[in-house]
């Protein structure tokens, strides 16, 4: 893959670009103290700001890295980050990303994670030359699924106890795109 690191993207209501470290208590307040966002994710709630701040700088840190990807995820009419998008696992043998999202529950059902995801497809497939983009979720969690089918994922199948969040060990529900059937349904 040709990595590109955490590159601006903007869409009609979003702007994906890197954290600073000046969005640590809006990631506090908007979805890391959220227990529901943290519900089926691999990560626990976050109690207090200092935690949050050790999570920024850890990202901060990485943007040097051309092969990190950690978009936040701000509303142009907000201002501030509602949430995160990411390569959560890659494979360079592959050429596989892996994406993983989330954001605040009071911004859940408006179609922002749809956006930012559909965002990131092509700059993977034309700018990263990723062949695969993959995702997951917990059967519990089938809004994160739908998600993913909006965005053109298709549905591969169930693992069956293969993954774990907070819930514990779990199923895990796969959905992929390839570059092949991308560029097919652009042309």
């Amino acid at each position: 893959m040709e990595h590109k690191g955490t590159v601006k993207i903007e869409t009609e209501r979003l702007v994906l670009r890197e954290f600073v470290m000046d969005d640590t208590e809006a990631a506090f307040r908007n979805w890391n103290s959220d227990s529901k966002v943290t519900e089926f994710l691999c990560w626990s709630t976050v109690g207090d700001i200092s935690e949050s701040e050790k999570i920024m700088r850890s990202w901060v840190d990485r943007y040097t890295d051309k092969s990190f990807y950690q978009w936040a995820i701000v509303p142009k009419d907000f201002g501030e980050p509602i949430g995160t998008i990411s390569v959560a696992d890659m494979d360079e043998r592959t050429e596989k990303v892996q994406i993983g999202y989330c954001i605040g529950s009071k911004w859940w059902g408006q179609g922002y994670t749809s956006e930012a995801f559909s965002a990131i497809i092509p700059f993977f497939f034309q700018e990263v030359k990723a062949k695969r983009i993959e995702a997951r979720h917990d059967p519990n969690n089938p809004n994160s699924g739908s998600v993913m089918k909006k965005c053109g994922l298709q549905y591969e199948g169930t693992l069956r106890k293969a993954d774990w969040n907070n819930q514990g060990i779990v199923d895990a529900c796969i959905y992929g795109l390839l570059a092949d059937d991308y560029f097919k349904s652009v042309k």
